[in-house]
């Protein structure tokens, strides 16, 4: 009930590293007053070997009543992952939005095989009837991919920011996958909370991993607070549950999320 554009929290790294890492970043948790554009932004700076800082904020005239995100640290020393971001703004002015937006992505260290290729939202800029946006990859090849940034209908995304991890497809202590709710329903069928359960096909954990989880869609009604939030539960070396669920009044069409475990 105390609304602030910036939040920002400075988190500790479970061990400290040789060299600052990369951090990937994804939202997985909005609250935001109707009547607005949709505006949040999760980041991190203040980078180095020990810590970061974590940013959730806002801008213009939207309320940002909540947010969340996850995140994901790159060691000094994987070279096996790949990690980095795309924005709009990167193809086109703020001032001339368009419905798709795509960019070539060229890996600094090509692969042998393949690669896995994981994307999720970290920033959005959008409105319309419904704020509609989504993010893929597509053309996945040993030197790079390509990657989306979508919208449909009556949206506009102003500017939106999307990030991506990418890692050797036999890797043994990786899974990674996505889920939507159009999966379980169809869009106009709105439940206020979905969720499917995944097994880690073709990989063994010898422990219980960690998961990563952000969203890469949404589209959530704008008559009333946007509000969603991502997750994931029964996590065990077998598999998880992830969730995608919004409350109260709002209206949440579609939703998905990414996912990566890991250990």
């Amino acid at each position: 009930n105390n609304p602030q554009p910036q939040t920002a929290k400075t988190i500790n790294f479970a061990e400290k590293y040789v060299a600052p890492p990369q951090v990937a970043v994804g939202l997985n948790f909005l609250d935001i007053k109707s009547g607005t554009v949709l505006r949040a932004k999760g980041y991190a700076d203040g980078i180095d070997a020990q810590r970061c800082t974590m940013h959730a904020d806002t801008w213009a005239d939207t309320t940002l009543y909540m947010a969340g995100m996850d995140f994901l640290i790159k060691k000094p020393g994987d070279l096996d992952m790949q990690i980095g971001e795309f924005n709009t703004e990167e193809d086109h002015p703020l001032g001339q939005p368009k419905p798709l937006t795509s960019r070539r992505i060229n890996f600094e260290h090509p692969y042998v095989t393949p690669p896995k290729v994981v994307v999720f939202l970290n920033m959005n800029d959008a409105v319309g009837s419904s704020v509609r946006i989504k993010t893929y990859a597509s053309n996945i090849d040993v030197k790079g991919f390509t990657i989306h940034i979508d919208t449909w209908a009556d949206t506009t995304i102003w500017r939106a920011k999307a990030a991506w991890v990418a890692y050797p497809e036999d890797r043994s202590n990786i899974f990674s996958g996505t889920g939507s709710t159009l999966d379980l329903r169809p869009w106009d069928q709105p439940t206020g909370q979905d969720h499917k359960d995944v097994k880690f096909e073709g990989v063994e954990f010898l422990k219980q991993p960690s998961v990563f989880v952000a969203l890469n869609s949404v589209d959530i009604g704008s008559a009333t607070n946007a509000r969603v939030r991502a997750y994931v539960d029964n996590v065990s070396r077998a598999g998880l549950t992830w969730h995608c669920d919004s409350w109260a009044v709002t209206k949440l069409w579609s939703a998905g999320v990414s996912y990566i475990a890991f250990h």
